[in-house]
């Protein structure tokens, strides 16, 4: 078993120069991966096929975990799908461990690791001989974790797991300045939305503006529905 987290970084062979380079290339390959899409979950899946390619690994997920909901985005290979499935069925594992306590997690060999044991033994089952979780350090409140899976045991050496930290870095930094840009769009569009539907009430009834957000917040309320959702009801229902 190697016990190894985020606070006791692996060393490597690489020089000061060696690691300079190295991040160049990954940041130019996110780069240009970030022209092909705007789209949060889509760059998601194009970073981690990326760094399951580049660093030789047979299968991928990510894992994001927010105010205790756990998904997965991105799933790359049966395998991965399985393993991500697995843990949330038995609630244990290390890319939940990974997304959740913000720490870096390697399996060296799943038959002989002692954490996690139902997962562990059941994953070995399904063919997995080795894994890496490198913590995704998102903003806000979601938490993530970029999985690599192998077939094999020990296939992640040093320089492997220090290159897919420099690929969670990168994606890590990029998702969240993504995610921020759609969450504004959306509030833009809910505020938009919502002040149609204040302005379909008022001449509908002869309501004033905080008469008809007063509305729309009562009947949100009664149906415990989002106000958004209230709106879009009030907007597509037209005027009468």
């Amino acid at each position: 078993m190697t016990d190894v987290t985020s606070e006791a970084s692996s060393q490597t062979t690489w020089t000061g120069s060696d690691i300079a380079r190295k991040s160049s290339e990954v940041a130019r390959l996110v780069a240009q991966l970030q022209t092909e899409s705007s789209d949060s979950d889509m760059l998601l899946r194009l970073f981690t096929k990326a760094a399951a390619e580049t660093i030789g690994s047979d299968y991928a997920s990510v894992t994001l975990v927010c105010r205790g909901q756990v998904e997965t985005p991105v799933m790359i290979g049966e395998i991965a799908a399985a393993s991500d499935a697995l843990q949330q069925e038995l609630g244990e594992g290390p890319c939940l461990r990974s997304a959740t306590d913000d720490t870096t997690i390697w399996i060296d060999d799943m038959r002989h690791e002692e954490r996690w044991p139902k997962f562990c033994a059941a994953a070995a089952d399904l063919g997995i001989g080795s894994m890496a979780c490198f913590c995704l350090y998102i903003a806000g409140e979601e938490r993530g974790a970029l999985n690599l899976h192998s077939t094999t045991a020990n296939a992640f050496d040093d320089e492997t797991r220090a290159l897919g930290q420099l690929f969670a870095a990168h994606t890590a930094t990029v998702f969240s300045a993504v995610r921020e840009k759609e969450q504004l769009r959306t509030a833009l569009s809910s505020r938009d939305l919502i002040g149609q539907a204040k302005g379909m009430l008022m001449e509908r009834y002869g309501l004033g503006a905080d008469q008809a957000f007063s509305l729309l917040a009562r009947l949100s309320q009664d149906s415990n529905t989002k106000l958004v959702d209230i709106a879009r009801q009030v907007v597509d229902a037209g005027p009468e």
